[in-house]
């Protein structure tokens, strides 16, 4: 009895058991941004694919996941609304009377009471008071009609004038919806209704130095555990939550794994003195790999790659991989690939590294890396510098789109085992504030493999398709929507033939089935 009462629960936590072609978490149902579908377009018609639907939404960099007909988006309502070049009055007006309406608000604003601040609309106080909250929509992921809403409120600011709304992928099972806010509010909720299973504070409940752009690292699960990015002094930059209570199971990473670690790289290497007012979250997500046999949680966190084990949080092996500039962050995956690993980082020519593991899990070879390198050639730049794409391997090579700002951008191709960089295409621009981008560029870009092909969406808004080929860049054809404008920085999901994608503000559903 016992048994199948485990069992039961397993099937419930499992992300992708219900359907082959849903995209039940962030990076797809391998975590890798690989998809099985076949039967894709392999060209846009020219007035582009059907649009099966398009929706205003609140802000947010948090991609979509889609499981059993539902799609999911975390999004804030907030109070200050940023218009965007396809914005109508009627249509904002429909937006945000809409919104009052799905949060439970009688209050309704007209054209006479909004007020215009630069290219912003401001609420009237009365109703400015409904919103600022983070919003989990469940979504019927052919219509777009709301199965489900619930909300809580929030303050979170972005100190760097990014959009203030959350940034993490919904992760979806059976049962359950898992969000991570942007504050640190970590709900549980049930996937058919919406009800709340649980909660967790992480800001509150641990010792967190908050990080730069809020709370971005979605967390994974292993079994009944959430493996989850928490960023606690002294020793709890990762924790693992049963994933059906919430209660903590484990808490690990912090002094006890990083004091007195040479920083590599660094100037003289000094060793790291743990002082308790470290920051130690970061922007990727955590990546569950069987190696050499064994279940082994990669978390590229602020001050390196950390290597352990999810049941029990024991640390096998670290690796320093932080810029000296503080103000700088990693957000990349990382990617494993039978019993290697590699890791990159944009800020001010990190570059990237790929270890070989050990056998026994304790340590690792480097294989190569940028700073290798560059102890031998000061002037060696970086074959990839990745910020918070996660790069497509295929065939020994990785796919990946490359730079730190909008004027370094390039998509390239990379040997992973030499690393040797087999080919680069510039996709860099400048942006100026209020301009759009330039229409033929993609810019820093997410990818997703399918059907032997790259899905490429460009934070200019630009889709595209491209051949996977390692010896030149080949564009197969390319589509912007009107709705999508800078910055598209959420990576799309692709689910049953139907490309979910979404900017700053809109959701859109494309049919990139091939017709027969």
């Amino acid at each position: 009895m016992m048994k199948k009462i485990i069992a039961l629960v397993l099937v419930s936590l499992l992300p992708a058991v219900a359907g082959a072609n849903d995209w039940p978490q962030f990076l797809g149902p391998t975590s890798n941004n690989v998809s099985k579908e076949k039967g894709l377009l392999d060209a846009f018609p020219a007035k582009g694919p059907r649009v099966i639907f398009s929706k205003r939404i609140g802000t947010g960099y948090a991609p979509m996941s889609v499981r059993d007909g539902k799609v999911v988006v975390f999004h804030r309502a907030s109070k200050v609304i940023k218009a965007v070049p396809s914005d109508t009055v009627a249509g904002m007006l429909a937006y945000i009377n809409g919104e009052l309406a799905a949060l439970g608000a009688k209050e309704r604003v007209t054209k006479e009471t909004l007020r215009v601040r630069r290219n912003s609309l401001v609420m009237p106080a009365n109703v400015a008071k409904r919103f600022d909250r983070e919003i989990i929509d469940c979504l019927d992921a052919q219509t777009g009609k709301i199965i489900w809403r619930k909300s809580y409120p929030t303050t979170y600011e972005d100190p760097y004038g990014f959009n203030n709304g959350p940034r993490c992928a919904p992760l979806l099972t059976k049962d359950f919806c898992y969000t991570y806010g942007a504050e640190g509010v970590l709900i549980c909720s049930d996937l058919k209704t919406g009800k709340q299973i649980w909660r967790r504070d992480i800001m509150k409940e641990f010792k967190v130095n908050a990080n730069f752009f809020g709370v971005g690292s979605t967390p994974v699960l292993e079994g009944n555990l959430l493996i989850t990015m928490v960023g606690g002094q002294p020793n709890s930059g990762m924790a693992a939550f049963n994933a059906q209570t919430g209660k903590t199971v484990w808490q690990s990473v912090g002094k006890d794994t990083w004091h007195k670690t040479p920083k590599l790289g660094w100037l003289g290497e000094p060793l790291v003195d743990w002082l308790g007012a470290e920051k130690l979250s970061s922007y990727a997500s955590p990546v569950i790999a069987t190696v050499h046999g064994q279940r082994v949680a990669f978390c590229l966190m602020r001050q390196g790659l950390v290597a352990l084990n999810p049941k029990t949080g024991k640390v096998h092996f670290k690796r320093w991989f932080r810029a000296r500039n503080p103000e700088t962050v990693n957000a990349s995956n990382p990617v494993i690939i039978d019993n290697h690993v590699f890791c990159s980082s944009c800020y001010y020519g990190e570059g990237s590294f790929l270890l070989k593991i050990k056998k026994d899990l304790s340590g690792y070879d480097v294989v190569w890396s940028t700073l290798d390198r560059r102890r031998l050639n000061r002037r060696h730049e970086e074959v990839l510098g990745l910020h918070w794409m996660t790069p497509i391997y295929r065939d020994g090579h990785l796919y990946a789109s490359s730079g730190r700002n909008e004027p370094d951008a390039s998509f390239r191709c990379l040997d992973l085992l030499t690393g040797k960089l087999k080919w680069k295409h510039d996709q860099g621009w400048t942006h100026r504030f209020g301009e759009p981008a330039p229409a033929k560029i993609y810019g820093r870009s997410s990818f997703v493999m399918a059907d032997g092909k790259l899905i490429v969406l460009g934070e200019s808004g630009k889709l595209g398709l491209f051949k996977m080929d390692t010896k030149k860049h080949t564009e197969l054809s390319s589509y912007k929507h009107p709705n999508l404008h800078y910055p598209c920085w959420a990576g799309p999901a692709l689910a049953n033939k139907k490309l979910y994608i979404r900017s700053e503000s809109h959701l859109i559903c494309l049919d990139i089935e091939k017709k027969r």
